[in-house]
């Protein structure tokens, strides 16, 4: 499974995917492209894009991806907040399918 982390997440957090196949939007040098932009390029390097975008959602025409999305709730996108909830992340990302949110760490607010 490719995987592609959104440029809000920092881009040490990918290090902690051992074993899995991680990209990052800065990496590939797509930071600050515009979310319509984006998901189309995430088409030829992704199955799943992780974003911390709440909005992504309901901006986007998700239904029509042939990706799958995962939605992260983290308190802050820091590397602290954030690896707590990588399992739950890596679970979402197994079980979505393109078109499709699913969502992981703090479900609540």
């Amino acid at each position: 499974m490719r995987i592609l982390l959104d440029e809000n997440f920092p881009a040490d957090f990918a290090n902690l995917f051992v074993g899995h196949d991680i990209e990052t939007v800065h990496r590939l040098g797509w930071s600050g492209i515009k979310n319509g932009d984006l998901l189309r390029r995430a088409r030829s390097v992704c199955d799943v894009f992780v974003t911390l975008d709440r909005n992504l959602e309901f901006q986007q025409n998700i239904k029509v991806l042939p990706f799958g999305i995962v939605l992260v709730r983290a308190r802050s996108n820091r590397v602290a907040d954030l690896t707590p909830h990588l399992a739950s992340i890596l679970e979402a990302a197994s079980r979505v399918v393109p078109g499709r949110v699913e969502k992981a760490g703090i479900l609540r607010g």
